[in-house]
């Protein structure tokens, strides 16, 4: 880490905190030449391979994007899609690789937007698991409808 004051190829860190997400770390440091103090955010980073093959970052905007289309005209709010997207990449991190494929985000997206709007879940899924019949869909409703019989139940109970 170069310092931005004289340019000194290195810096020693005087203190190290984890940011309010837990995603980032905030160190404060200190260039050993000039006496300078400035501040660095260190991420992990976590690449996203396209069905094209190109390699790109992750961004919490582009899951926003597309679980937008799957609600519109839903009850869904911008801060509901910004959980959403902080959920899924929470969960995308959590499985410890630096790269993941898009199919496998849009499968992590399936589980949150299922709990948020069940009509953008069924739109979002067509897509992501490749619905080609009414049955797919069918299918689908149908294992919606089990798993409200199932919560019932258990309120029930």
């Amino acid at each position: 880490m170069h310092c931005p004051f004289c340019r000194h190829s290195d810096s020693r860190v005087i203190d190290s905190r984890t940011s309010d997400d837990g995603l980032s770390i905030r160190r404060r440091r200190q260039c050993p030449e000039c006496g300078g103090r400035f501040s660095t955010i260190e991420t992990a980073s976590l690449n996203v391979i396209k069905r094209s093959g190109v390699i790109e970052s992750f961004s919490r905007e582009k899951v926003m994007s597309g679980v937008r289309k799957a609600c519109q005209g839903r009850p869904v709010t911008e801060a509901d899609l910004a959980m959403l997207a902080q959920a899924v990449e929470e969960s995308v991190r959590q499985t410890g690789v630096s790269q993941i494929d898009t199919n496998e985000i849009g499968l992590a997206i399936l589980g949150p937007l299922r709990e948020l709007d069940e009509i953008a879940y069924l739109r979002f899924a067509s897509v992501y698991q490749a619905f080609e019949t009414l049955d797919d869909f069918d299918d689908a409703i149908a294992l919606l409808r089990a798993d409200h019989a199932e919560r019932a139940s258990r309120q029930d109970a």
